[in-house]
């Protein structure tokens, strides 16, 4: 049971943390408000966490107004751009580590609510797991997109513009200048990047969620709007506390339904398909990949945004943002869930302004939704694929398969030897557990699109892909190889069929040759012993219940 911060202050027993908060300058009637954690995931390291350290301040504005009195910690914020290669075998991990950070100094202290400033990639879904299982009163502020520098064509560049350029100037496409100015003039200010990768994924579905204030996923890091929407937030945290409104009363399987919708209808990214899963956990209740394939069946995709279109998070925002997508769905989605300003999700509704980049039910991108899950006798347990980054996918193909021990082996491949359309690039041992960590694959599919291939090169993997990949990219491969699952047993040569229509993702190799296969397939060390690594690959479970240790 956690500690309020009248049962942390009150009586004899109280003089230590009292003594403690007003040597840092709180006074006894400050000791008497709600105590409010003030959270961000904050660094100098990128762009997407850089400006929480001063919105947490207009945060904490808004709480003093309001009558609480705020304490801020931070906590880590890895970023997937910066951790490519080796150091992507932290990113996924490093989401159980800013949960437990948030579960340790709460439960070590007496705080009444929380305030949470996540950046991108795993910050977002750390927090809300964080915020489920503590379950006391909490608000988000999504930090908000960057904004965007524009190429001599009038087109917005983002960050997938550069893995693109890395394969364009390989093949020669581009040259040197070019390339330098696509490095330089991507990330135009702070904030997470413009494109519907993890991060603006996750924080639009926190709004869509209900867990922060309406119009605050989409608004830019850099506009002063932002600054006026943490006060706000500052403030409605002290009201929720008088309330006693605390996450799992908004995080309910209806409102999980909703989120799922609301992905599947603006073609967000693949990582949610584990994030999701492992937050049901949390707020405890089972997600499962049917469920979800269940609703993506059903739901239209209205939305697409680079690198699966033109249109960059600023458009999104020029539309209406999340409250757009939400009144589209409105005859789809579960109305009467709960949120943070007291009220249903129907109050998050807005109408779409005049745009392009959102389209009605009636006229969709994809008649269901962006995502589709896969099974097999590849894939027993499921894979993901986003088929509204792809151009024109085929109902049907069966390519033949180049297999690859780890990322490294593949990338070797695509530098140095020939690639031609049809190939089934499959990438094993890339799992949580047999990576570890589920290292995503995005500068490979990058680097192929980049080279022209990336509709008609696939890749398979049991790791998984960035927000924003494009292409033919399958991942999430369950069981994973490293579990012996049948991804392990795959050889070069062999057929493999992947059926959008019928969900199939399949090895057509008969039964026998499968238990063969799997009789001669020899055992296969940890990839780590030591270390916080050491201890997630051990401990962590499969990709279809959300990776969870």
């Amino acid at each position: 049971m956690l500690r309020g911060s009248q049962e942390l202050f009150e009586g004899i027993k109280g003089a230590y943390p009292r003594a403690m908060f007003k040597s840092v300058g709180y006074t006894k009637e400050d000791l008497r408000k709600p105590i409010i954690g003030v959270v961000s995931a904050w660094s100098e390291l990128h762009p997407g966490s850089y400006s929480n350290k001063e919105l947490a301040q207009f945060v904490k504005a808004g709480i003093w107004a309001a009558g609480g009195t705020p304490v801020e910690f931070h906590t880590i914020a890895v970023c997937d751009a910066i951790a490519q290669g080796l150091g992507m075998h932290y990113s996924l991990p490093s989401r159980e580590v800013m949960a437990a950070e948030i579960e340790v100094m709460v439960g070590s202290g007496g705080f009444d609510g929380l305030v949470l400033l996540p950046s991108c990639d795993k910050s977002p879904v750390a927090m809300l797991m964080a915020a489920a299982r503590l379950n006391i009163p909490t608000i988000f502020l999504p930090p908000g997109p960057m904004l965007s520098h524009f190429d001599e064509n009038g087109e917005q560049r983002i960050m997938s513009d550069i893995k693109e350029a890395m394969g364009a100037i390989k093949k020669q496409l581009i040259t040197d200048e070019q390339f330098e100015d696509v490095e330089s003039d991507t990330c135009a200010t702070v904030g997470v990047c413009g494109m519907m990768g993890t991060g603006n994924t996750m924080g639009c579905l926190i709004e869509a969620l209900g867990m922060s204030l309406p119009e605050t996923a989409t608004t830019p890091t850099v506009y002063a709007e932002k600054r006026r929407q943490a006060k706000k937030t500052g403030e409605r945290i002290v009201e929720m506390i008088r309330e006693n409104l605390r996450p799992r009363q908004i995080l309910t399987p209806a409102n999980l339904d909703n989120a799922i919708r609301f992905l599947m209808a603006m073609g967000g990214s693949t990582n949610v398909i584990l994030h999701l899963p492992a937050l049901a956990r949390e707020a405890g209740f089972e997600l499962s990949l049917d469920r979800i394939d269940e609703l993506s069946g059903a739901t239209p995709c209205v939305a697409k945004f680079k690198p699966s279109s033109k249109f960059t998070l600023w458009d999104f925002f020029q539309a209406g943002g999340v409250g757009a997508i939400l009144g589209i769905l409105e005859p789809l989605i579960q109305k009467d869930v709960l949120t943070v300003t007291g009220e249903t999700i129907s109050a998050y509704s807005r109408k779409v302004r005049n745009s392009d980049a959102i389209r009605s039910l009636n006229d969709p991108y994809h008649p269901q939704g962006g995502i589709v899950i896969l099974k097999g006798n590849l894939a027993p347990d499921g894979a993901v694929i986003k088929v509204s980054g792809i151009k024109n996918p085929p109902n049907r193909q069966v390519g033949t398969a180049k297999t690859f021990d780890s990322e490294e082996d593949l990338m070797d491949h695509i530098m140095n030897k020939e690639i031609k359309p049809g190939d089934v690039l499959v990438i094993r041992y890339e799992g949580p557990a047999g990576g570890p960590g589920m290292r995503e694959l995005s500068i490979p599919a990058a680097l192929l699109t980049g080279m022209g291939l990336g509709d008609s090169v696939a890749m398979i993997t049991d790791g998984r892909f960035s927000g924003a990949t494009k292409g033919f990219c399958i991942g999430h491969v369950t069981p994973e190889a490293h579990v012996r699952g049948p991804i392990a047993i795959v050889h070069d040569g062999d057929s493999i069929e992947i059926n959008l229509e019928q969900k199939q993702l399949n090895l057509l190799i008969s039964p026998e040759e499968m238990v063969e296969r799997f009789a001669k397939l020899p055992p296969r060390k940890p990839p780590m012993d030591t270390g916080f690594l050491g201890l997630y690959s051990r401990n962590v479970g499969q990709a279809n219940h959300g990776a969870l240790l």
